[in-house]
């Protein structure tokens, strides 16, 4: 099985997110269950939409815009793997 063909986990973008931005804060939620029914699910009750909070030096002076674009580009292969829905907090 193709990595593209793993359905996205909580602990697997968490890694990721450790892995390429060296977050000081970080939470990942997986609130796919709460979209059941919604577009972009997978029937599956996971794997498809995620909550992020996330902070530290990285995020440090830049704007919004570039804070998210941070957080999405580190995460390109989940979203080519299903992540249809991501909500992202900075943290400070």
């Amino acid at each position: 099985m193709s990595e593209a063909a793993v359905v996205p986990t909580a602990a697997a973008i968490e890694a990721r997110l450790r892995e390429t931005l060296t977050p000081t804060v970080l939470e990942v939620l997986d609130e796919s269950a709460a979209h059941a029914g919604h577009a972009g699910a997978n029937g599956l009750g996971y794997g498809t939409h995620f909550r992020v909070r996330i902070g530290g030096p990285a995020f440090a002076g830049r704007s919004r815009v570039a804070q998210h674009r941070l957080v999405y580009d580190a995460l390109q292969k989940f979203t080519d793997a299903g992540l249809h829905a991501l909500a992202i907090e900075i943290k400070s």
